[in-house]
């Protein structure tokens, strides 16, 4: 007996609520159809990786910059339509993007 069913037993004419949907479910960035590009460089001799080709709206693609900085931990920036990541991480970003539901194109290397 799960606790659902215990909770039904003590409260039998309680309705729960329907739930809502996961994180993954739910973006709160807009998807796009043609993919996002994401490529590699070296800049000064370090390595960086570039996302671009997102055509919504840039508070949008900045969210999108935080949040992978973040979940990476490593520094970047958001400059001219373009998300500059420090460091070779293009294998990681693209399964943050397809998790969030983005099509994702690898350029170079």
């Amino acid at each position: 007996m799960d606790l659902k069913d215990q909770l039904k037993n003590l409260f039998p004419d309680h309705e729960p609520p329907e739930e809502e949907p996961t994180a993954q479910e739910k973006s709160d960035v807009w998807l796009q159809d043609d993919p996002i590009i994401c490529k590699y460089e070296k800049r000064k001799g370090k390595p960086i990786t570039i996302l671009e080709g997102y055509n919504g709206a840039d508070s949008d693609f900045k969210k999108l910059a935080k949040e992978i900085k973040t979940r990476l931990s490593v520094g970047g920036s958001f400059k001219n339509e373009q998300i500059i990541i420090q460091g070779d991480y293009r294998d990681k970003i693209m399964e943050i993007l397809k998790e969030k539901g983005f099509s994702v194109k690898r350029v170079g290397g």
